[in-house]
């Protein structure tokens, strides 16, 4: 539909515009406003008005301005190039930006998401005369060296092929198939738009059954998520929210990250913007970027352009779980859009809810978290989206509405400790607030990959973390000394716990990642020290006596000495264990 004037600036409250004598608008409609072309979006439609909330800065902007309608929502550019790319929250590249208009974004500037001038290498896989169905795979571009763009039919395009282009290389605007159908024949371009409010469709959802590894080990061991799973990370300023999203987006074993940032600090997306180029990937030892999307929207940019960037970074997540891919969304944090969409309610005057929030607060988290999944994607492969929200809660207070809706949409909840982190123990994830409904879906999988167990020891360092929570009370009070040696090992096994196994030291080569495999064994030490200890304290032998065991040095720094490919060392240790405390207990039998 071509460009057309569809009203006039009418009122302007701040990035809120109230446009009157609209003629033929639409509900979400993108449009550009005044002379300047500003990016809006129309959220409102109410007899011969239309409100705008507008992504840019309106400053300068005055009533009585032309509204041009575009005749489509506002959607996001699919396709090759996506990869490796900072965008704001309206997917305009900002490196491509910076070199146009300097350090800061000016008005009015309108940049492609995709670049019209680089080519791709296309392989095609249909021939002509071939059926094609929605979301079916035509052929293969090589975006990075880890990543295949697979070019897909967009949904609800199907018929027969009349044209397919020969292998060679090709612009993002070049046209590689014809698809005859329903009378109507469609050209296929090597990229597609969508619009960011709308899901992507798929064939079905599949269960969670596989975890998606982490490398932290209080997460993968005590609060798992499941692919396709969603998370919630809240926790007050200062307690690792942004520190736990980098660890993630690094060593999570997601095939593609997209990294959110959220109306977060300046300076903090900027180390995110300096950092991650040149971070190496651990699994495949190529850089980081290679297979992560960055979209920076920062607190002092536009506040509606925050209320978009996390539609815009679902969507493109949708875009690649299409090709089959499994994708990390790190949305950092919720709790700044949610502020965004408060200033937008307030400035339209809608009736505010709890903290004046709007009403419909709850249904827009909804909305969000429910495009995460495991699916069946509409060409037959196996895709999911992983979506991991930090939330800010003002003073850490839980019991916020950004919080306690988040809780109602999510199935894992790692809370962050303000405590933990003074005392600098990272991740500092509470052990105590945090869960997870994703451990007994996952069950299976850490079950073949250890010797059947693993269950039973994760239930078994709960109970004693909960047993530790209440004689730490009768420590504060009376002290440790009036207890028993049996209760007292309960309090060694727990700090043993914190300090060899939860607490991770992000700056070691060796601790900062775990495998799955080395977390079972590590548990499994610790378990074994506290039954071993147990029946050692039960024939007579003291605390003090199995705290001066040198075996007792050798399980604090096991995390450092043992290698992550290395996991069967433990099998020694575990064993040197065994046989200290038995000759430690035969000395009383």
């Amino acid at each position: 539909m071509p460009e057309r004037i569809i009203g006039k600036v009418g009122r302007i409250v701040g990035p809120v515009i109230e446009a009157r004598e609209v003629v033929g608008v639409e509900m979400l409609e993108l449009v550009f406003v005044g002379a300047e072309r500003l990016v809006g979006e129309v959220v409102r439609v109410r007899h011969k008005s239309a409100w705008i909330q507008v992504y840019e800065d309106t400053t300068g902007l005055r009533p009585g301005a032309p509204v041009y309608g575009q005749g489509e929502p506002l959607s996001v550019e699919l396709g090759p190039g996506l990869i490796g790319g900072i965008y704001d929250g309206v997917q305009r590249p900002l490196d491509v930006i910076r070199l146009r208009s300097g350090d800061f974004v000016s008005k009015g500037v309108h940049v492609p998401a995709l670049d019209r001038d680089r080519t791709w290498h296309f392989s095609p896989l249909v021939k002509v005369g071939g059926h094609a169905s929605p979301g079916m795979i035509i052929g293969t571009v090589q975006e990075t060296d880890l990543i295949e763009h697979r070019i897909m039919l967009p949904p609800g395009v199907a018929g027969n092929v009349v044209e397919i282009v020969q292998e060679g290389d090709y612009s993002v605007d070049d046209v590689v198939a014809r698809i005859s159908g329903n009378g109507d024949d469609r050209e296929i371009r090597l990229f597609q738009k969508w619009p960011v409010r709308t899901g992507r469709p798929y064939a079905n959802r599949q269960p969670h059954v596989t975890p998606l590894i982490t490398g932290q080990r209080v997460l993968d061991t005590l609060f798992p998520v499941a692919r396709g799973g969603v998370v919630v990370v809240p926790g007050g300023f200062g307690t690792g929210k942004t520190m736990i999203q980098h660890a993630l987006a690094k060593w999570c074993d997601a095939d593609i990250v997209v990294y959110i940032g959220c109306g977060e600090r300046g300076n903090e997306m900027t180390e995110v913007l300096l950092e991650f180029p040149k971070l190496v990937d651990p699994r495949t030892g190529r850089y980081l970027m290679e297979r992560t999307i960055l979209i920076a929207n920062t607190s002092n940019m536009p506040v509606a352009a925050r209320e978009a960037s996390i539609y815009t970074g679902i969507t493109i997540a949708e875009y690649y779980r299409d090709m089959g891919y499994h994708v990390a969304v790190m949305a950092d944090s919720t709790s700044r859009w949610a502020e965004a969409l408060r200033e937008l309610s307030g400035r339209m005057e809608e009736m505010p809810a709890d903290e004046g929030f709007p009403a419909y607060l709850p249904t827009r988290l909804a909305e969000f978290y429910e495009r995460a999944g495991m699916v069946e994607t509409l060409s037959g492969r196996e895709g999911s989206i992983t979506t991991i929200g930090a939330v800010s809660p003002p003073g850490g207070d839980f019991s916020e509405p950004v919080t306690q809706h988040t809780k109602r949409f999510v199935r894992a909840f790692w809370a962050l400790d303000k405590q933990l982190a003074n005392a600098r123990h990272y991740p500092s994830v509470s052990w105590l607030e945090s869960y997870t409904e994703y451990a007994d879906d996952v069950a299976e999988w850490w079950e073949e990959r250890t010797r059947g167990d693993s269950k039973e020891l994760r239930s078994t360092i709960a109970s004693i973390m909960q047993r530790e929570a209440r004689l730490e009370r009768v420590v504060k009070l009376v002290g440790a000394d009036v207890l028993p040696d049996s209760q007292r090992l309960i309090l060694e096994v727990a700090r043993m716990f914190k300090d060899a196994f939860l607490q991770q030291n992000a700056f070691d080569e060796v601790d900062a990642f775990c495998v799955a495999e080395k977390q079972y064994r590590m548990l499994k030490i610790i378990i074994s020290f506290y039954t071993l200890g147990s029946d050692a304290i039960k024939k007579g032998g003291t605390l003090v006596g199995l705290k001066k065991l040198p075996v007792v040095r050798d399980i604090m720094q096991m995390k450092f000495e043992c290698p992550n490919d290395q996991p069967e060392k433990l099998d020694e240790l575990h064993k040197k264990l065994e046989e200290s405390i038995h000759e430690f207990g035969s000395l009383f039998a």
